[in-house]
């Protein structure tokens, strides 16, 4: 298929198996790694986060070669523009939007996607892209694809978030990195942590305690804010089906990276990451509260960071973390820029020219409101 709606979750699933294989032989040779987007999470996400959300895969082919995979949603609004589009899919759980397309066919996908959405009727208004590396392999062929087809595009909003990108081992980093005042007291806090009982680091390596890891963590992290607000993963059925789910299929595939630190036996911290390629992503966090004073998070963030830099096969971490965030900002030195792109679509007739007054009046909207604010 060219670009199909997953099928909705009471509908037959024969053919998703097949599907999801070729998207696993694309994302072995992707030009840039997501693990949001690899098929153990996309899988994972779209059995129990698209509700009633009809997701189009977009499928970019060469000659029989899937080269693309590109997930789309249809939006009502962009933003606070009363201006309908579509968008790459980012659900609550997903922090990295760049599509899959196979390395050294990066422009040719693009140039296959836009070509489809072009031509869907149900695209409307322009292309909005979130959650993108601005030095990444598809800006890239974006800004290329653009620039080739004389195509309107354009960045509306960048930021910066922690990354972890060394040739230093875990100490070495530790010591050039973070302030030897911060250092001393983290040691302090490790040992008057490990007078209250035994203290134990571990690595999730047996399938058999998977499950049991799943259920410590959604515990864990529905006892503190999260689960007061509603946001923790345990406070939705299909939040928590998909955590297990991605879980599992990732630890099949060899992705998963979770540590926890335990003491007593008790979970007090514990850290999931996704793994893609050469590169992992940080994707929750949880902590005991209540231990708050011994700062289980940074604790939980030194150990990671020997983890990965003393794994041969992680090259670098993506924090997925909001911007300016204070902890992870003063642990993690590198930096990656992540930008959004509004995309103008094409057709025929009438929708061309609706899609060209959308593009237009969304960046007049965005125009007039930077300017009103710097009046202000």
């Amino acid at each position: 298929m060219d670009m199909a709606a997953h099928p909705p979750r009471s509908a037959p699933q024969a053919a998703a198996p097949a599907h999801r294989a070729r998207w696993m032989a694309l994302a072995r040779e992707a030009a840039e790694c997501n693990a949001f987007y690899a098929p153990d999470m996309l899988g994972a996400a779209l059995d129990h986060l698209a509700g009633g959300t009809s997701v189009h895969l977009v499928e970019a082919e060469v000659q029989g070669t899937l080269i693309g995979l590109l997930p789309i949603v249809t939006q009502p609004r962009h933003g606070r523009v009363p201006i309908g589009c579509v968008s790459n899919w980012m659900h609550d759980h997903c922090f990295f939007g760049a599509p899959i397309v196979r390395r050294g066919a990066e422009l040719a996908a693009w140039r296959a996607f836009m070509a489809q959405l072009d031509a869907a009727p149900w695209a409307g208004g322009f292309l909005h892209l979130d959650g993108i590396d601005a030095a990444g392999a598809n800006a890239a062929a974006i800004e290329a694809l653009c620039v080739e087809q004389r195509r309107g595009w354009r960045e509306i909003h960048r930021y910066d978030r922690a990354m972890l990108r060394s040739e230093l081992d875990a100490d070495t980093y530790w010591e050039t990195q973070v302030r030897s005042k911060k250092r001393k007291e983290l040691r302090r806090l490790q040992k008057r942590l490990a007078e209250l009982g035994m203290v134990e680091q571990r690595l999730l390596d047996d399938e058999a305690d998977l499950a049991t890891w799943c259920e410590d963590f959604l515990t864990l992290e529905a006892s503190g804010w999260k689960g007061k607000e509603g946001t923790a993963l345990a406070c939705k059925a299909d939040d928590r089906a998909f955590f297990r789910a991605a879980c599992a299929a990732a630890f099949d595939a060899g992705r998963l990276h979770m540590l926890r630190i335990d003491l007593d036996g008790r979970a007090i911290a514990m850290l999931v990451n996704f793994r893609h390629g050469d590169g992992a992503f940080s994707f929750k966090i949880a902590i005991d509260e209540e231990l708050g004073r011994f700062s289980p998070g940074v604790l939980i963030e030194i150990a990671n960071l020997h983890a990965v830099q003393g794994d041969p096969g992680i090259s670098w971490m993506d924090s997925c973390a909001a911007v300016d965030h204070p902890m992870i900002d003063s642990l993690w030195a590198e930096r990656r820029t992540i930008v959004q792109y509004r995309i103008a679509l094409r057709g025929k007739g009438a929708i061309r020219l609706q899609r060209a007054a959308a593009f237009t009046f969304a960046n007049g909207a965005e125009s007039l409101a930077s300017l009103l604010k710097g009046q202000g």
